[in-house]
C-alpha cells in the first residue's frame, strides 16, 4: 500500500480527533435526561509559528544510463567488465571475432590497389586521345569512349576509398569501448555467445550491457496533487532510506512532470529530485522517504481551521449555534473575490453570540491558518465541525439511543 503523505495523514488525524470529540458528547448526553449537547469550541486568534512538511515516497533511479551495444557480428571472445564494475572512458568492454572483418579489410585494400592503377592508365589514355582527336586521328564516338573510361576508372577509385574506410570502421567495431566513466549495472551477453548485428536496423546493433554514471542519481517521488503547487524547481529536499536510517541525504527539485497519476482516486505528480550520490551509498531501485519543508513562519495570527466556514455549509453551522435565517441570507448578500481560496467566513463571538464576517487567509499546515485580514489578536471565533460530521454524530446518538431500556 501506498504510504500517505502528510497533508493526507493530518486530514484524517484531525477527522479522527474531531469525531472522537463528537461521539464522547453524544455518549455523555445520553447518560443525561437533557437532550443538548455542546457541538463546538471557542478559540482565540492568536500568533503562532505554522510549519508544513511535505511527505512522499519514491525510488532511486539514474539520472542517465546508456546501452553499450556492438554493431559487429561474430562470436564474443572477451568482455571486460562483470556488473557493478566501475569503468572509465575507452576501456575495453568488449572484442568481437576479428577474422572476418580483417579478412573484408584485406580484400579492400587489395582493391583499392588495382583502382588506383587502373584510373593511372585511364588517365594516360585520356591524354593521347586528347591528342588524337584534336588531329583528327580518331572519331568523336572514340573520344567519347575514352572519355567514359575515364571516368568510370575515378568513381570505381571511390568506391573502392569507401569500400576500404567501412571495412576498418567495420574492424575497429570488434572493439567495444566505453564512451564514458560509470558503472556497469546490467549484462546481457556472456562469452562464447554469437551475435548478429543488423546496424541498419532500428536497434543499431546487440545489446551487451548497460552503464550509468552513480555519482549523481535522482529520486522519483510522487507528490499530491493538493501540495505540487507549494513546490519550486531548486527546492531542498532531505532524504532517508532504509539501509542508512541515521543518515540524511541531501537534494533538489529539478522536475515537476505536468502528467498526472491516478491511484484508487488518488492524483499525484512525479517530482524528480537529483542528488549527489559521489559515495555511491544510493544504489538503484532503493526506496526513499522524502520531506520538503514549504512552510515554516512565526508570529503569524492564526485561527483553526475548522472555524473557517463557505458560502455554501454556512447556513446548517449557523442554524446549530442560534443565527436566523434572515440573518445569515442578509450577510450572504455581500459577495467577496476570492470566496473558498483566500476568503472565508469565521462566526466571531460578539456579546456571548456569533456574528459571522469575512476575513482573509494566508498559509496553512492544514491544522491553522493563518489570518491576513479581518481579526486581531485575542478575538474569539466558534469552531464547529462539519455537516457531514455532526450528521454521523446524530445517527450514533440515535443508535445509542434504540439500545437503552425505556
Amino acid at each position: 500500500m501506498e504510504k500517505l503523505n502528510q497533508m493526507q495523514l493530518t486530514k484524517i488525524n484531525a477527522v479522527k480527533v474531531a469525531l472522537t470529540s463528537c461521539l464522547a458528547f453524544v455518549v455523555v448526553s445520553c447518560g443525561k435526561e437533557e437532550e443538548n449537547f455542546d457541538l463546538y469550541t471557542i478559540e482565540k486568534a492568536e500568533p503562532r509559528s505554522l510549519e508544513l512538511i511535505i511527505e512522499a515516497s519514491g525510488s532511486v533511479e539514474a539520472i542517465s544510463s546508456i546501452e553499450i551495444k556492438s554493431k559487429a557480428s561474430g562470436e564474443i571472445l572477451y568482455l571486460g567488465a562483470e556488473v557493478g564494475d566501475k569503468v572509465n572512458k575507452g576501456d575495453v568492454l568488449a572484442r568481437i571475432d576479428q577474422r572476418t572483418p580483417s579478412n573484408i579489410l584485406s580484400q579492400a585494400e587489395a582493391d583499392i590497389g588495382v583502382s588506383i592503377v587502373k584510373l593511372k592508365n585511364a588517365e594516360s589514355q585520356l591524354e593521347r586521345g586528347k591528342q588524337l582527336h584534336s588531329g583528327n586521328s580518331i572519331s568523336d564516338k572514340a573520344f567519347e569512349d575514352i572519355q567514359e573510361l575515364h571516368s568510370f576508372a575515378k568513381a570505381q577509385l571511390v568506391r573502392a576509398e569507401v569500400y576500404l574506410e567501412n571495412a576498418k570502421i567495420a574492424l575497429e567495431d570488434t572493439l567495444v569501448r566505453s564512451p564514458v566513466n560509470g558503472k556497469v549495472i546490467t549484462r546481457q551477453a556472456e562469452v562464447g555467445t554469437v551475435i548478429t548485428s543488423p546496424t541498419a536496423a532500428v536497434g543499431g546493433g546487440t545489446l551487451l550491457m548497460r552503464m550509468a554514471d552513480l555519482n549523481k542519481v535522482r529520486v522519483r517521488a510522487f507528490v499530491d496533487e493538493v501540495d505540487i503547487g507549494k513546490l519550486s524547481i531548486g527546492q531542498e529536499v532531505s532524504l532517508k532510506v532504509s539501509s542508512y536510517k541515521d543518515k540524511e541525504f541531501l537534494g533538489y527539485v529539478s522536475k515537476i512532470e505536468p502528467l498526472a497519476s491516478v491511484n484508487q482516486n488518488v492524483t499525484t505528480f512525479p517530482v524528480l529530485i537529483d542528488i549527489d550520490n559521489r559515495e555511491e551509498l544510493l544504489l538503484l531501485g532503493m526506496t526513499a522517504e522524502i520531506k520538503i519543508k514549504v512552510l515554516d513562519t512565526d508570529n503569524k495570527l492564526t485561527v483553526p481551521s475548522g472555524a473557517l466556514r463557505t458560502r455554501k455549509n454556512l447556513n446548517f453551522v449557523a442554524t446549530l449555534l442560534g443565527l436566523s435565517e434572515e440573518e445569515v441570507d442578509t450577510f450572504l448578500e455581500d459577495k467577496k473575490e476570492g470566496e473558498g481560496f483566500t476568503k472565508f467566513i469565521v462566526l466571531k463571538k460578539v456579546d456571548d453570540r456569533p456574528v459571522p464576517l469575512w476575513i482573509e487567509t494566508g498559509d496553512t499546515d492544514y491544522n491553522h491558518v493563518e489570518v491576513i485580514s479581518g481579526l486581531i489578536s485575542g478575538e474569539e471565533v466558534y469552531v464547529v465541525p462539519s455537516d457531514g460530521l455532526i450528521r454521523n454524530q446524530d445517527e450514533f446518538k440515535e443508535r445509542i439511543r434504540g439500545r437503552r431500556p425505556f
